[in-house]
Protein backbone atom coordinates (compact mmCIF):
# COMPACT_ATOMS: atom_id res chain seq x y z
CA UNK A 1 0.00 0.00 0.00
CA UNK A 2 1.12 3.30 -0.89
CA UNK A 3 1.52 6.14 1.46
CA UNK A 4 -0.74 9.33 1.55
CA UNK A 5 0.94 11.87 -0.30
CA UNK A 6 1.44 15.11 1.96
CA UNK A 7 -0.60 17.58 1.82
CA UNK A 8 -3.95 15.76 0.44
CA UNK A 9 -6.48 14.95 3.36
CA UNK A 10 -7.83 11.64 3.60
CA UNK A 11 -11.58 12.44 2.52
CA UNK A 12 -9.55 13.53 -0.93
CA UNK A 13 -7.39 10.40 -1.41
CA UNK A 14 -8.74 8.27 -4.27
CA UNK A 15 -5.10 5.63 -4.36
CA UNK A 16 -6.54 2.57 -5.69
CA UNK A 17 -9.89 2.93 -6.28
CA UNK A 18 -9.50 2.41 -10.53
CA UNK A 19 -7.64 -0.94 -9.53
CA UNK A 20 -10.79 -2.12 -7.35
CA UNK A 21 -13.74 -0.66 -9.28
CA UNK A 22 -12.03 -2.71 -12.16
CA UNK A 23 -11.95 -5.98 -10.10
CA UNK A 24 -15.88 -5.06 -9.12
CA UNK A 25 -16.79 -4.80 -13.28
CA UNK A 26 -14.38 -7.01 -14.43
CA UNK A 27 -16.09 -10.04 -13.93
CA UNK A 28 -19.50 -8.79 -15.40
CA UNK A 29 -17.97 -7.75 -18.47
CA UNK A 30 -16.47 -11.15 -19.55
CA UNK A 31 -19.62 -12.59 -18.34
CA UNK A 32 -21.56 -10.24 -21.09
CA UNK A 33 -19.01 -10.88 -24.10
CA UNK A 34 -18.75 -14.86 -23.68
CA UNK A 35 -22.63 -14.69 -23.76
CA UNK A 36 -22.21 -12.27 -26.91
CA UNK A 37 -19.79 -14.81 -27.97
CA UNK A 38 -21.62 -18.01 -27.29
CA UNK A 39 -24.99 -16.15 -29.01
CA UNK A 40 -23.06 -15.22 -31.87
CA UNK A 41 -21.61 -18.85 -32.47
CA UNK A 42 -24.44 -20.52 -32.26
CA UNK A 43 -26.66 -18.04 -34.89
CA UNK A 44 -23.59 -18.92 -37.54
CA UNK A 45 -23.98 -22.46 -36.84
CA UNK A 46 -27.91 -22.27 -37.09
CA UNK A 47 -26.99 -20.88 -40.65
CA UNK A 48 -24.66 -23.13 -41.73
CA UNK A 49 -27.38 -25.89 -40.84
CA UNK A 50 -29.80 -23.62 -43.00
CA UNK A 51 -27.19 -23.54 -45.93
CA UNK A 52 -26.63 -27.22 -46.16
CA UNK A 53 -30.22 -28.05 -46.21
CA UNK A 54 -30.33 -25.86 -48.90
CA UNK A 55 -27.67 -27.70 -50.87
CA UNK A 56 -29.40 -30.99 -50.44
CA UNK A 57 -32.60 -29.38 -51.27
CA UNK A 58 -30.98 -28.05 -54.47
CA UNK A 59 -29.13 -31.13 -54.90
CA UNK A 60 -32.24 -32.95 -54.90
CA UNK A 61 -33.78 -30.85 -57.53
CA UNK A 62 -31.52 -30.53 -60.01
CA UNK A 63 -30.73 -34.53 -59.84
CA UNK A 64 -33.91 -36.23 -58.29
CA UNK A 65 -34.27 -38.75 -55.95
CA UNK A 66 -32.72 -41.53 -57.58
CA UNK A 67 -29.46 -40.98 -55.19
CA UNK A 68 -30.85 -40.15 -51.46
CA UNK A 69 -26.98 -41.08 -50.64
CA UNK A 70 -25.91 -37.85 -52.89
CA UNK A 71 -28.22 -35.82 -51.85
CA UNK A 72 -26.85 -36.58 -47.98
CA UNK A 73 -23.15 -36.00 -48.91
CA UNK A 74 -24.65 -32.81 -50.85
CA UNK A 75 -25.59 -31.84 -47.47
CA UNK A 76 -22.69 -32.82 -45.63
CA UNK A 77 -20.45 -30.69 -48.06
CA UNK A 78 -22.59 -28.40 -48.85
CA UNK A 79 -21.05 -25.50 -46.56
CA UNK A 80 -17.40 -27.02 -45.48
CA UNK A 81 -18.34 -26.39 -41.49
CA UNK A 82 -17.11 -29.47 -39.64
CA UNK A 83 -19.73 -31.30 -37.71
CA UNK A 84 -23.07 -31.06 -39.70
CA UNK A 85 -24.78 -34.58 -40.45
CA UNK A 86 -27.69 -35.41 -42.56
CA UNK A 87 -29.63 -36.93 -39.79
CA UNK A 88 -31.97 -38.51 -40.45
CA UNK A 89 -31.18 -39.59 -44.07
CA UNK A 90 -32.55 -37.71 -47.16
CA UNK A 91 -36.45 -39.58 -47.63
CA UNK A 92 -38.39 -39.81 -50.59
CA UNK A 93 -41.87 -39.97 -50.71
CA UNK A 94 -45.45 -39.25 -52.95
CA UNK A 95 -47.75 -36.95 -51.85
CA UNK A 96 -50.47 -34.11 -52.48
CA UNK A 97 -51.03 -30.53 -51.95
CA UNK A 98 -53.35 -29.64 -49.35
CA UNK A 99 -56.49 -28.47 -50.23
CA UNK A 100 -57.79 -27.04 -46.66
CA UNK A 101 -56.69 -25.66 -43.94
CA UNK A 102 -52.49 -25.22 -43.62
CA UNK A 103 -50.43 -25.45 -46.52
CA UNK A 104 -48.36 -28.45 -46.94
CA UNK A 105 -48.40 -32.25 -48.16
CA UNK A 106 -50.61 -35.49 -47.88
CA UNK A 107 -48.15 -37.95 -47.87
CA UNK A 108 -49.15 -41.12 -50.02
CA UNK A 109 -45.64 -42.75 -49.39
CA UNK A 110 -44.66 -45.02 -51.85
CA UNK A 111 -48.18 -44.71 -53.99
CA UNK A 112 -47.44 -43.05 -56.88
CA UNK A 113 -50.59 -43.97 -58.85
CA UNK A 114 -53.63 -43.24 -56.70
CA UNK A 115 -54.68 -39.42 -58.13
CA UNK A 116 -55.14 -36.84 -55.70
CA UNK A 117 -58.55 -35.86 -54.15
CA UNK A 118 -58.60 -32.15 -54.85
CA UNK A 119 -57.89 -31.74 -58.79
CA UNK A 120 -57.89 -35.57 -59.62
CA UNK A 121 -53.52 -35.89 -60.91
CA UNK A 122 -51.40 -38.47 -59.68
CA UNK A 123 -49.34 -37.16 -56.99
CA UNK A 124 -45.73 -35.84 -57.04
CA UNK A 125 -42.50 -36.75 -55.81
CA UNK A 126 -40.93 -35.24 -52.97
CA UNK A 127 -37.61 -35.31 -51.06
CA UNK A 128 -36.91 -34.15 -47.40
CA UNK A 129 -33.98 -33.03 -45.88
CA UNK A 130 -32.55 -32.63 -42.86
CA UNK A 131 -29.21 -31.57 -41.19
CA UNK A 132 -27.75 -31.38 -37.57
CA UNK A 133 -25.10 -29.89 -35.87
CA UNK A 134 -24.54 -30.31 -32.53
CA UNK A 135 -22.85 -26.80 -30.81
CA UNK A 136 -20.84 -27.00 -27.72
CA UNK A 137 -20.50 -23.89 -25.22
CA UNK A 138 -17.42 -21.83 -24.82
CA UNK A 139 -16.97 -22.44 -21.63
CA UNK A 140 -17.53 -26.66 -21.50
CA UNK A 141 -16.59 -26.41 -17.71
CA UNK A 142 -20.00 -24.60 -16.42
CA UNK A 143 -21.21 -28.17 -17.91
CA UNK A 144 -24.29 -26.42 -19.65
CA UNK A 145 -25.92 -28.77 -21.59
CA UNK A 146 -25.20 -29.90 -25.22
CA UNK A 147 -27.88 -28.25 -27.95
CA UNK A 148 -28.05 -29.77 -31.44
CA UNK A 149 -29.15 -27.28 -34.28
CA UNK A 150 -31.33 -28.78 -37.09
CA UNK A 151 -33.20 -27.55 -40.26
CA UNK A 152 -34.99 -29.58 -42.34
CA UNK A 153 -36.57 -28.57 -46.45
CA UNK A 154 -39.10 -30.40 -48.10
CA UNK A 155 -38.78 -29.98 -51.94
CA UNK A 156 -40.74 -31.28 -54.98
CA UNK A 157 -38.75 -33.52 -57.19
CA UNK A 158 -40.98 -34.44 -60.05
Amino acid sequence: MTAQPHGITASRWCGGVAAVEFALVAPLLLTLLTGIGEIGIAAHQKMQVQAAVEAGALYAAKNGAGNLTAIGNAVVNGTGTYGISADPAPTSFYGCPKTSGDPGIVSQGTNSTTVCAGDSKLPGQYVTVNARITHTTLLPYLDLSLTTLSASATVRVK
